[in-house]
């Protein structure tokens, strides 16, 4: 039997047996798929600027990567990192949250005709509607980590999905989100069935993450076939170094 997890507010999370990679989904996706999109030092890694806001470490609980990450990052640099379950002396948290991993294990995927494919020119919209609709992050470069789906309404980007970690054997869907106009029509579910037929097709099966209290947003995943596996911590950490006034962190 899977262990359980608690959930804040209620309910469980089960920690399912399943690929390892899973468990360092960032660092496996920059130490493969994603290799041309990082920066890299030794066992640590991050996005290039403008990507996506994480760094990873070949393994979180070994103070030499966190010592790579400094040489990556530079002196007093804050970037989100996850799992961590602590961070080494010299390292400041300046925020953290918790969030669950869904994989697919009952989706049924499908293209979806009236979707078209995004790319740089459509960023300007895109940006417009997340930070309407707040999905999670999306950065002006994000749309180059994967295929971005969307549809609109009289000419109006109205519904997104797309791409976002892409790892050996498995993919990530993100940045789902729909105008508040256009709610209730199944515009989310008919995109994340596209994008998950895309990822099938090259033989990855699809995964993705949601805020652990975004009870909407897991209830809607499960209920397409998706199963929470496993829940993380997510810290935004500052690099040991000087601040701007010359004191120690």
């Amino acid at each position: 039997m899977p262990q359980q997890t608690e959930l804040r507010g209620g309910g469980s999370v089960p920690t399912l047996p399943g690929d390892p990679l899973l468990d360092n989904a960032v660092w496996a996706a920059l130490d493969g798929p994603h290799a041309h999109l990082a920066e890299r030092v030794g066992r640590a890694a991050r996005y290039q600027d403008g990507i996506y806001a994480f760094a990873a470490l070949a393994d979180p609980a070994d103070p030499a990567a966190w010592d790579d990450l400094c040489t990556l990052l530079g002196p007093g640099t804050t970037v989100r990192i996850k799992p961590v379950d602590r961070v080494p002396d010299g390292w400041r948290i300046e925020g953290e949250g918790e969030g669950v991993q869904l994989v697919d294990t009952a989706l049924r995927a499908e293209p979806a005709p009236e979707a078209e494919r995004l790319g740089p020119a459509d960023v300007p919209e895109i940006l417009d509607l997340v930070a309407r609709t707040r999905p999670g992050p999306f950065l002006k470069r994000t749309v180059e980590m994967g295929t971005y789906l969307g549809i609109r309404h009289e000419g109006r980007l109205v519904a997104i999905a797309g791409e976002r970690l892409r790892l050996p054997g498995w993919t990530e869907i993100s940045a789902v989100c729909t105008d508040p106009g256009h709610r209730g029509r199944g515009l989310a579910t008919r995109l994340v069935r596209a994008v998950a037929w895309g990822i099938r097709e090259r033989g990855d099966t699809p995964f993705l993450h949601a805020a652990v209290d975004n009870a909407p947003a897991i209830r809607l995943y499960e209920s397409i076939g998706f199963t929470l596996r496993r829940r993380s911590r997510i810290v935004q950490v500052r690099s040991a170094g000087t601040t701007e006034a010359g004191g120690a962190l």
